[in-house]
């Protein structure tokens, strides 16, 4: 079970990152049958009128 904890420790630290990372946007972690299988981030860029 170590590994299995550290997978999510590591899967944790990726997604705190990317939150940090992004000013204006989206972090959204898909998940099948209780495993986390893709991570995606959408970044929007503001743009002044």
């Amino acid at each position: 079970m170590p590994e299995k904890d550290e997978t999510k420790k590591s899967y944790l630290e990726l997604i705190d990152n990317l939150i940090k990372d992004v000013k204006y946007g989206t972090v959204t972690v898909i998940v099948q049958d209780g495993k986390v299988i893709q991570i995606d981030k959408t970044e929007k860029i503001r743009l002044k009128n």
